[in-house]
C-alpha cells in the first residue's frame, strides 16, 4: 500500500494512526518476527527516553548469538538499503566499563521510533528527540527510525543526518523526489546506519531491526501499515485519499 501524505491532516489524526501502527508492529514482531526469547512492548517507560516500541530479551547472556532462524546475519544477507554509513571512531572507547539502561522485565536491545509532527514541532522538542535517539545508540541499543514527514527547517537534510551527526559529521543529502527517510542503526561496534529514502506513494520496505551487532530481523513496516490502514475510520481515510481540491478562480 503506498504511503499517504500525512501532511494533509492535522497531527492528531496521525497520532491516532501512529498508536494503532505501534500496536500492529508489536503484534507482528511477537507472533512471528522475533526469536522465541525476545518480545516487543509498546511505549514502556525506561530511564530517560520513552520510545514507541521496545524489543526486549529475558535473561540475555553476554556474547550470546540469537539462535532462531528468524534472526539474520548481516554477513549472510546484508540489509537492502541504498545508503550504508559506518562509524568506527569509538570502538576502543566502548571497551571501557559503561552503564547500560535495562528494563525491569529484561534487557533492552532495540527500539523503534515512529516520528510524529510533535518531534519536529519546536527546536527544544527536536533537540530532545535527537539526543534521546543518539543516547540509545550510545548505550548499545539498536534503533529503527520511521519518518513519514518531509524535512523541516529543523532537519533540512532529514532526520538521519541530524542523528548521525551526533557520531559522524559527513555529507548527506536525500534525493529531491524522496524526501522522507527510514533509518536502521546497528549500535555496534562499529555503529552502522542503513538508510532508505522514500516518498509519498512508495510502498514501505521491510527494514532491519537489529537484535545484536550484525544480526537483525526484518521489521514488517508495509504489512503493519496496511493492517493499521484497514481498520482506520473510513471518514478519516477520505481526507488522505481524496485528491486536493484546487480553488476556483475568482471572477
Amino acid at each position: 500500500m503506498p504511503v499517504h501524505d500525512w501532511t494533509r491532516v492535522d497531527a492528531g489524526l496521525f497520532h491516532a494512526f501512529h498508536h494503532r501502527w505501534i500496536d500492529a508492529l508489536c503484534d507482528a514482531l511477537n507472533t512471528e518476527g522475533l526469536p522465541p526469547d525476545y518480545f516487543a512492548l509498546p511505549e514502556q517507560t525506561i530511564r530517560g527516553p520513552i520510545p514507541d516500541v521496545l524489543t526486549l530479551r529475558l535473561s540475555a547472556q553476554s556474547g550470546e548469538t540469537p539462535t532462531s532462524s528468524r534472526a539474520v546475519a548481516v554477513a549472510e544477507s546484508p540489509p537492502r538499503a541504498r545508503l550504508v554509513r559506518r562509524s568506527e571512531a569509538e570502538i576502543y572507547a566502548r571497551k571501557s566499563d559503561r552503564v547500560t539502561v535495562r528494563h525491569r522485565h529484561g534487557q533492552i536491545v532495540a527500539v523503534i521510533e515512529i516520528i510524529s509532527p510533535g518531534n519536529k514541532g519546536s527546536k527544544s522538542e527536536f533537540r530532545a528527540f535527537v539526543e534521546k535517539t543518539a543516547a540509545l545508540i550510545q548505550q548499545g541499543v539498536h534503533l529503527l527510525v520511521v519518518d513519514l514527514f518531509p524535512p523541516t527547517k529543523r532537519d533540512p537534510l532529514g532526520i538521519h543526518k541530524a542523528i548521525w551527526d551526533e557520531f559522524e559529521e559527513e555529507d548527506f543529502e536525500l534525493p529531491p523526489d524522496q524526501p522522507m527517510v527510514l533509518a536502521a542503526y546497528d549500535a555496534g561496534p562499529p555503529r552502522v546506519a542503513y538508510v532508505e529514502p522514500i516518498a509519498v506513494g512508495d510502498v514501505l520496505p521491510d527494514m532491519p531491526l537489529f537484535l545484536k551487532p550484525e544480526f537483525y530481523v526484518p521489521a514488517p513496516l508495509e504489512a503493519t501499515y496496511q493492517t493499521t490502514w484497514n481498520v482506520f475510520p473510513t471518514v478519516l481515510k477520505r481526507l488522505l485519499e481524496t485528491p486536493d481540491l484546487k480553488p476556483h478562480p475568482r471572477p
